[in-house]
């Protein structure tokens, strides 16, 4: 029975081979795509999943004033917190203190040893680091690897390009150089204590050393006490406790501690903990509360995976239901010989499921193909590892496609009377015609909301890429303070200002994306609020090199004497600390006195994500990041010249540098993607909605071949039977059209609240998408519709 099944289906994919490369395509298009998306949204959802102990595993927030209203949610909490928390607080088990350099987790120093120098990325961990989290330790004493503040730790990797081995690596010296002068600085000799695997790509954390905190503490350039923002907070929390009730606990933790009398007793900053291997993909936050981030890509393109499959068997039913006559005098026979429905029903579905698994052999072979593409769009590492999930995933989704796409035909084929089919007496029922009708409007209704996306997320990244930040990114490279750079910083930066095609230099310490000090220590006369503040500590020349404007004041400048005591704030920051005749006051910045000499126009320093906050800017020379203004049409030969004098400068080490805009555009690399994606996955559906389109036409042409002969004999042109064929598929496409609009419009105003800044949707966008899909409408039909226009009539009339 089945091998006779078998090659009746076989015979009739042989005998028509336009249906089955049809339908091949479309399922295999369809079956690519939601692997694509599945091996996508399977690397992030893995993100953090690895530890041990993740379900007690918890990142403690801090929620704080943001000065204008709203609540600004920061990771860095005080240094004091996890000590505090593990003594007070029966629910912890355990607490780890993590810090990051600078605020910056990209942020670099020198590790040296044997005339080998390599850059690394660092983080200070408290003791108890490998017990809270799961990362690997090869080597060493996991109780004694951090129990002392000149011990360093290595990863496998990085170990071994210092030493070609990670054997014997432990008892060695190494030579770390972070760039920070004086005594405060963290340069110096270390014990390698251990090894640890490095972190896996499914880890948020990325570190090649670790430090000791206690030597974090030791050189700390501020004071570590409760006011005071600093490192990240991590809990283990023991096995039952309520995760509401232990928010609730300590949600007022650290404004109890402030002392009384100071003005951060005013301070009305709460706590909350957040699972960490939840946090990755929940990463946006909104009056205080976790409200998606990274999550709602993976929604997205989950949703459309599921829409382009659906569409894919869709398109299935359509090429099947077209077909389906050629069929039908087949049916009235085996039924008469005594087949059942049941097994009419069983025998068309294996033909579908031998489709579909012919359409996976070819998904398998696209998505292979397609792999490299796609891995360079989303920026991850992909591989179609046969793992045995992904084998049973591909054959559920397998065998689900074909029994979806099989469904309808197979019901519709086996419910015909053979008495009826033998006769020549069988008509359509308007059920059926309504099914088909309705299938084709879904599969368009989606088509139209991806191509309303496509546009929308087009004029958001555009708004994006071309909105005035207050300064000018353009042609501005930045590159590290490292290595003996550091010893010449003032001669260097003197030396590149000489260099035909810059037009100036300076330092900073951190970046314009982001990547910035801050806290709330900062007094100022008449302060009522604890207000969270950004800020920057720049160089001369920093505001001249970016192109900030001055509202009033002045910017630093050496013809003044030291600035080192000065200070510049922007307007919002003036604004929200209510200051009249800012010029001449003198403010606390974590202890440290300084005087205002001027006020900056509001800049972004961060993603369109978030308004401009308070910001300052303080002098400091000799900072972590040396920046470069380059005359525009000059790059190529400047940057020659400038790579000779840094090697000059800093013998040894590579000129590794990054434009700012380049900056800018990462801070949005997840929305490029998804704007790429999109597009990609909305033509996908398009195409495989056409082939369905296409399928029905084809239908719809055979089935009203008689009719269309006669027409012709008695007088029709050309072109009203094609308009005839037409419009009917146009009602259709409007149809879609009109459930389509809301639809997108209320996904796309979802979407777009979480920026700041963002585009109005507009009349445009829908009358383009409705132009669009009406013009791929017209082009899909008219050759099936123009083929039956033009047909000889007398062969339509004797055609059975």
């Amino acid at each position: 029975m089945f091998k006779n099944n078998f090659k009746i289906a076989w015979r009739n994919l042989i005998k028509d081979r336009q249906f089955t490369l049809l339908n091949l395509v479309g399922l295999a298009t369809g079956l690519a795509c939601t692997f694509l998306i599945y091996l996508w949204v399977s690397d992030e959802m893995a993100v953090d999943k690895f530890h041990k102990n993740g379900a007690r595993l918890y990142q403690v927030m801090q929620n704080g004033s943001a000065g204008d209203g709203g609540i600004m949610t920061m990771e860095h909490t005080p240094d004091p917190l996890a000590a505090a928390m593990l003594k007070e607080l029966p629910e912890v088990e355990d607490a780890a203190i993590v810090k990051s350099p600078d605020d910056d987790e990209s942020a670099t120093g020198i590790l040296s040893s044997n005339g080998a120098s390599i850059k690394a990325r660092e983080l200070y961990v408290t003791p108890n680091f490998f017990d809270v989290f799961s990362f690997n330790l090869l080597q060493g004493n996991k109780g004694q690897v951090l129990s002392n503040k000149n011990y360093v730790l290595l990863s496998d990797d990085m170990a071994t390009k210092l030493f070609h081995t990670t054997k014997n690596a432990i008892g060695k010296t190494v030579q770390w150089d972070r760039g920070e002068p004086g005594p405060k600085s963290v340069t110096g000799t270390y014990t390698v204590s251990g090894i640890f695997h490095t972190p896996p790509s499914s880890s948020s954390m990325q570190f090649d050393i670790l430090f000791t905190h206690e030597l974090y503490v030791e050189r700390s350039v501020q004071d570590i006490n409760w006011g005071s923002s600093d490192p990240a907070t991590y809990v283990l929390l023991k096995d039952g406790t309520d995760i509401k009730r232990f928010n609730s606990r300590i949600k007022n933790f650290i404004k109890a501690r402030f002392a009384k009398g100071s003005d951060d007793e005013k301070w009305s900053g709460t706590l909350f903990a957040q699972k960490f291997a939840d946090k990755y993909l929940n990463n946006h936050y909104e009056n205080g509360v976790p409200a998606g981030g990274r999550i709602e890509s993976v929604k997205l393109f989950s949703i459309i995976a599921i829409f382009i499959l659906v569409i894919a068997c869709i398109n299935f039913m359509n090429l099947s239901t077209a077909k389906a006559s050629r069929r039908i005098k087949e049916v009235g026979i085996k039924k008469v010989v005594g087949a059942t429905r049941w097994a009419l029903i069983l025998q068309y579905i294996g033909e579908s499921l031998l489709m579909a698994f012919m359409s996976l052999v070819l998904a398998i072979v696209l998505v292979w193909l397609l792999l490299p593409a796609f891995k360079e769009v989303t920026g991850k590492t992909l591989y179609l590892n046969l793992t045995g999930s992904l084998i049973f995933s591909a054959f559920a989704i397998t065998v689900i496609t074909g029994i979806i796409s099989g469904s309808y035909p197979a019901l519709y084929l086996s419910g015909f009377r053979p008495a009826m089919v033998l006769k020549g007496k069988l008509t359509a029922s308007a059920g059926e015609s309504w099914v088909r009708k309705g299938l084709v409007v879904f599969q368009f209704a989606i088509s139209v909301i991806l191509i309303v996306c496509v546009i929308v997320v087009y004029k958001q990244m555009a708004l994006i890429q071309t909105k005035n930040l207050g300064y000018n990114k353009d042609n501005i490279i930045h590159f590290a303070n490292d290595g003996k750079l550091q010893q010449n910083e003032q001669a260097f930066i003197a030396t590149v200002k000489t260099v035909p095609g810059v037009l100036n230099a300076t330092d900073m310490e951190g970046d314009m994306v982001g990547n910035h000090s801050g806290g709330g220590g900062i007094q100022w006369p008449g302060k009522t609020e604890r207000i969270e503040f950004s800020g920057l500590y720049t160089d001369y020349d920093f505001m001249e090199t970016m192109g900030l404007q001055m509202k009033e004041g002045r910017m630093f400048s050496n013809k003044f004497g030291a600035d080192s005591d000065a200070v510049i704030f922007n307007e919002t920051a003036i604004k929200q600390m209510h200051l009249k005749d800012p010029i001449g006051k003198t403010v606390s910045l974590w202890g440290s006195k300084k005087q205002i000499i001027g006020v900056v126009k509001d800049f972004h320093y961060e993603s369109l994500y978030k308004r401009v906050g308070p910001f300052f800017l303080s002098f400091r020379k000799n900072t972590s990041n040396i920046l470069v203004k380059i005359k525009a049409g000059t790059e190529k030969e400047t940057l020659a010249r400038l790579e000779k004098v840094y090697n000059i400068f800093n013998p040894g080490l590579p000129f590794e540098y990054a434009f700012v805009d380049d900056d800018f555009r990462v801070l949005y690399a997840s929305e490029q993607r998804v704007a790429v994606l999109s597009r990609w996955f909305a033509s996908v559906a398009i195409i495989i909605s056409c082939l369905g389109l296409f399928g029905l036409a084809a239908f719809t042409a055979q089935k009203r071949q008689k009719e269309i002969g006669i027409r012709k004999v008695v007088g029709a042109s050309v072109s009203s039977v094609v308009l005839m064929l037409t419009k009917d598929f146009l009602k259709l496409v409007l149809v879609a059209v009109l459930i389509a609009f809301p639809l997108a419009w209320w996904a796309m105003e979802k979407w777009l609240q979480s920026f700041a800044y963002r585009v109005n949707i507009g009349a445009a966008v829908f009358v383009v998408s409705a132009a669009s899909i009406i013009l791929v409408t017209l082009l899909t039909i008219s050759f099936q519709s123009i083929k039956a226009a033009v047909a000889n009539p007398v062969r339509s009339l004797k055609a059975e």
